[in-house]
């Protein structure tokens, strides 16, 4: 029989000194972008009711969450998201509250995803949500916000892409087919496969819809991306979304970040969640996005509550392994370390708690004699001993006394 006690699960890891000194120090850093605009702090609980993540559009298929039951046989799940139960508490406790909601988030969310080992199923996030608003000047912000936490990162080779997942929606609601067909097409654009998007589509049909469909994925690059989307299909809502998506493009390059944001009209994932202009980030050093968002207008609706929305996540984990390849990290060394002598070991704790108040780092030592201590001190690098008996005796690390 197997044991599984001196390992974690596959898909989790221990976070050992470094790894959470970088996640910390993330983390202050994207909660003071956040609060400095406004947006104050949400935690939801780890585990919810399956039916929170069960909705009609079934953003989240089965077999993707973690699951369990409670002592009265409800099903629940390990949470898989936080905008969902973000928009649960919204459409509840909320309710009644002036919008727009600003809330912002940090919590881990769990993903079973067996086919896609080496990625973890456990995910430190970061993010924002803005609802209620459904103008331009939302999208703006959220956008702007999203390039402002890039750039934070000290990267000077992210890359953010823009998109409208509106284009793709309205040709593939054009299309002759059904539903499984239209998933594999959105699939497929996905993840720029193009030989098997192209046999599909001609399994369809040779029309103006699958010609735009089997160019969607190519519509990647810059200002020029806007002009060749016209040209593929011209309807009014077609129009509608180009405009409005080349309406945002030029204003962000107003920010400066011109040489940054790419345009991508081959974002689809998600087409049951997102409804209009949707966002990825990425940092070099990491294969996937570290940021993803969009808005999605119905989502709310699901829960009782229909008001527009929009937001972004970040993959703080993914993040903080690109930040590790370029900053050193040393584990931080006491400065001072105190030993108490036999009967004078609450003297030493209450010396080494004055000590402490004047901002020094300290450590009780917990050996049975000072010459252990010093030798500990000594391996570990601390400056100074200090023993406390009759009398205080401070020494510098090679013997040297400071005072008696």
């Amino acid at each position: 029989m197997n044991r599984y006690d001196l390992i974690t699960p596959e898909g989790t890891s221990d976070l050992l000194f470094e790894d959470c000194a970088m996640r910390r120090s993330l983390e202050e850093k994207l909660s003071g972008i956040f609060k400095s605009k406004g947006y104050c702090e949400i935690v939801t609980p780890g585990l919810e009711f399956f039916d929170v993540f069960n909705l009609n559009s079934r953003y989240f298929p089965q077999e993707s969450m973690y699951k369990l039951s409670d002592n009265k046989g409800r099903l629940l799940v390990v949470r898989p998201d936080s905008t969902m139960p973000i928009a649960r508490v919204a459409a509840t406790r909320l309710r009644d509250a002036e919008l727009p909601l600003r809330l912002y988030y940090r919590q881990n969310v769990y993903r079973n995803k067996p086919v896609m080992r080496g990625r973890s199923d456990e995910i430190h996030q970061m993010g924002i949500e803005l609802i209620g608003s459904d103008s331009k000047r939302a999208d703006l912000e959220v956008i702007s916000s999203a390039i402002e936490v890039l750039a934070s990162f000290e990267n000077d080779d992210f890359r953010f892409e823009l998109g409208d997942i509106g284009f793709f929606r309205e040709l593939v609601n054009k299309l002759d087919a059904d539903t499984a067909a239209k998933e594999e097409i959105r699939s497929l654009i996905e993840v720029k496969n193009y030989p098997a998007l192209n046999d599909l589509l001609d399994s369809i049909g040779d029309n103006d819809i699958t010609k735009a469909l089997k160019q969607l994925p190519r519509l990647f690059g810059g200002e020029e991306v806007f002009d060749k989307a016209a040209e593929l299909y011209d309807d009014e809502k077609i129009r509608s979304v180009i405009s409005g998506l080349r309406d945002l493009y030029n204003r962000l390059i107003e920010l400066g970040y011109g040489g940054k944001i790419t345009i991508d009209l081959g974002i689809v994932n998600k087409l049951d969640y997102y409804t209009g202009v949707v966002m990825k980030g990425y940092l070099q050093g990491y294969g996937d996005a570290v940021l993803s968002g969009g808005r999605y207008n119905k989502l709310l609706a699901e829960f009782g509550y229909d008001v527009p929305a929009t937001g972004f996540a970040v993959n703080v984990d993914a993040v903080a392994k690109v930040m590790k390849q370029s900053h050193t990290y040393s584990a931080p060394v006491p400065d001072v370390i105190v030993y108490g002598a036999d009967g004078f070991v609450m003297e030493a704790i209450k010396y080494a708690n004055d000590l402490r108040g004047k901002g020094l780092v300290v450590e009780n030592s917990v050996f049975d004699s000072y010459d252990e201590t010093k030798a500990y001190a000594a391996k570990k690098g601390i400056a100074r001993t200090v023993h406390i008996g009759e009398t205080v005796t401070e020494e510098n690390i090679n013997g040297g006394r400071l005072n008696g």
